[in-house]
């Protein structure tokens, strides 16, 4: 099992557990701002799996009906966590309407604010496992899952807050005010996580930091050529999809034009190893004197 895996199955896994300490914490208060919180974690414990499934997916190799591989599963993975956060949103606004007609005084809080308490903080230590893990492996599906556990701690947060000021106030008016809050911020992840993933969807071009890098390794390696230019981007997953025009001299041969174009291959492969190039070569002729310029 890949680590990529082993990390979408330890997320179940832990969304089971912050998903029961979250729900005794409501039956122990009757807050409907601790029933957001949990709610929002059976969402990602249904996320998780989505995660598990589209990783699982990611992972099979290239076929004849996807020659570029799967990996674009990731993405679908991570809409459809933001579309189960929308929902949710949704379910809490109404629950939180219906409190605020209908106020319930809450009891025992102590016990149910220590039990939230500690479902923030093992869902804070494992958003940044994934965050960081899954940046490293280039899993947009892992990374959209710890930033929406992330989240998920900054609103157990606000909620334990607002629970206790409930409480020590005794508005109980308070309570589905704070659910209100929560599901706001739920609505705003939710819709930048679908924004982010559309953008991988739609074949968007890597960062221009990261574009600055690449044509300056171009720049270095392609010596003998003359220019590169018409060069385009797209990642898809942990995959960077790279092509370009490599302009060489006309009577250059096609052994020594192959030769630039692997060790050119070579240089951005060291630099970012889940990167497919292609590099179509042209004669002097075709030269548009700008693009890339070979140091």
């Amino acid at each position: 099992m890949s680590v990529a895996m082993r990390l979408a199955l330890g997320s179940i896994l832990v969304a089971t557990l912050v998903l029961i300490l979250k729900y005794y914490a409501y039956l122990a208060t009757g807050s409907i701002a601790f029933f957001s919180d949990a709610l929002e974690t059976m969402v990602n414990l249904v996320a998780s799996s989505a995660v598990l499934a589209a990783i699982w997916l990611s992972q099979k190799p290239a076929d004849h009906n996807h020659p570029y591989g799967h990996h674009k599963a990731e993405y679908l993975s991570a809409v459809l966590e933001g579309v189960l956060i929308v929902l949710a949103a949704i379910a809490i606004f109404k629950e939180a309407y219906d409190a605020l007609l209908n106020p319930i005084p809450m009891t025992m809080p102590a016990s149910g604010l220590m039990l939230n308490a500690g479902a923030g903080v093992i869902n804070g230590l494992w958003a940044m496992v994934l965050i960081r893990k899954g940046r490293k492996l280039k899993s947009p599906a892992l990374v959209g899952d710890g930033k929406h556990l992330l989240a998920d701690v900054l609103t157990t947060v606000g909620v334990l807050a607002g629970v206790a000021l409930a409480y020590l106030t005794g508005i109980s008016e308070l309570d589905p005010i704070v659910a209100i809050i929560v599901a706001l911020h739920i609505l705003y992840t939710g819709w930048e996580l679908i924004r982010s993933s559309v953008s991988g969807l739609m074949d968007e071009a890597i960062p221009d930091e990261e574009l600055h890098m690449i044509r300056q390794i171009i720049s270095l390696h392609a010596d003998g050529a003359i220019e590169a230019h018409d060069l385009r981007t797209r990642h898809a997953g942990k995959l960077t999809f790279l092509d370009f025009h490599l302009v060489v001299p006309g009577t250059m041969s096609v052994h020594n034009a192959h030769d630039i174009c692997d060790r050119i291959e070579h240089a951005l492969k060291d630099h970012n190893p889940g990167m497919a190039v292609t590099i179509h070569v042209e004669p002097e002729s075709k030269a548009e004197h700008q693009g890339i310029i070979v140091l």
